[in-house]
């Protein structure tokens, strides 16, 4: 009976459905791609063990006609914030970074931060790591030097700009999204583990986790499987092609640099597993990646109750679920009274019409044909 009502809500939330309710997950968003609203989509739904349906709706790009693929790459930008949140928590569970520690005590510069004003003044609070990670830190969303795009700097010469920008409020005291903090967080990785922040991630996650399509610099085999990105035209009426702002082209140009708030490129099978693995309270198929405990601590609320924005390490979170979106509206989520993963791969820098409704359908329909209580 519940499973019948959930189909009856679902029907009518979604009259783009049609008469029938969806067969499969990807079903919902035919009617956004028929309607040039959605290019296309890789959608998969998972629970802890198994993957349970990955779909494809549309195209990869729209001009060529060519066909979305289960392995099609997309950039999966600020998705990358919680994938550098587990490269940060593995280091606290080997007991090497504290989350409560100052900032300075990793990086030792930033002992020389001041907080805006007339003049500039010394922070009266101590900026943590624990703050880089919930956007807390007092931080901006990005720096001066970080033009024209994001990707150019290495992280130690990232930091040098951070320090040398004025935070925009006391730490610990308002929530601004901040790619600074995260990229700081990635800078300690690397100076805590000897290891430049890429390689520790290759190594203690990718690999593990056999993230095989997970890289910051896609060669030259996997640029051939990247989505096309779009955005609405000028009328609102239809899509066109749009480069991805945030990066430098080509993309395969070895001198771009990992970005630990936003660089990753992935597929919906590796970020599936990478949900799968904090599902299980930070294992995958044998493979230990994280503790329970380190689970727990990245998935429930972390900012301050002064603060209403709800933040993990890394994930936003609520009550039962947690997840990140990206810049071109990917998203991954962990719906942890149901246990279920659902990941919608999109690349889109906005929508026309109601194009960007259809994560919530493609949500609704994996709820209703794979949720339990």
């Amino acid at each position: 009976m519940l499973r019948c009502w959930l189909l009856i809500a679902v029907f009518l939330a979604a009259p783009a459905w049609g008469q029938e309710a969806p067969k499969n997950v990807a079903a919902v968003l035919q009617p956004l791609v028929d309607q040039h609203k959605l290019a296309g989509a890789v959608v998969l739904v998972a629970d802890k063990d198994k993957v349970l349906d990955v779909e494809t709706v549309g195209f990869a790009n729209v001009a060529a006609k060519t066909p979305m693929a289960k392995d099609t790459l997309f950039w999966i930008a600020s998705m990358t914030k919680p994938v550098t949140g587990v490269g940060l928590m593995i280091l606290v569970d080997e007991g090497k970074v504290k989350l409560d520690d100052p900032v300075e005590k990793y990086l030792p510069e930033f002992k020389t931060v001041t907080v805006a004003g007339n003049p500039p003044t010394k922070p009266k609070a101590t900026m943590t790591v624990r703050m880089l990670m919930t956007h807390t830190s007092g931080m901006p969303f990005t720096s001066p030097a970080e033009k024209p795009t994001l990707d150019m700097l290495s992280l130690a010469d990232s930091v040098k700009d951070y320090v040398a920008t004025p935070l925009h409020s006391e730490p610990g005291t308002k929530l601004v999204y901040s790619n600074c903090g995260i990229n700081t967080a990635g800078r300690i990785i690397e100076v805590v583990s000897e290891t430049p922040y890429e390689e520790f991630m290759e190594k203690r996650v990718f690999a593990p986790l056999g993230m095989k399509d997970t890289m910051f610099v896609p060669d030259a085999a996997q640029l051939k499987r990247l989505a096309t990105s779009y955005k609405p035209t000028a009328k609102k009426d239809d899509l066109e092609e749009v480069n991805i702002w945030a990066l430098k082209y080509p993309l395969t140009d070895k001198t771009r640099k990992p970005m630990p708030a936003g660089g990753l490129f992935s597929t919906a099978a590796d970020v599936g597993v990478f949900c799968q693995m904090m599902l299980n309270n930070g294992e995958w198929q044998g493979k230990k990646i994280l503790s329970p405990e380190a689970v727990k601590e990245m998935t429930k609320r972390q900012t301050p109750p002064g603060i209403k924005e709800t933040w993990g390490i890394g994930f936003t979170v609520g009550p039962n679920t947690y997840g990140h979106g990206g810049a071109f509206a990917t998203q991954m989520n962990v719906d942890t009274n149901r246990g279920l993963v659902t990941v919608y791969m999109v690349q889109h820098n906005g929508f026309p019409g109601d194009g960007g409704k259809g994560h919530d359908l493609f949500r609704q329909a994996a709820a209703v044909l794979y949720g339990r209580k």
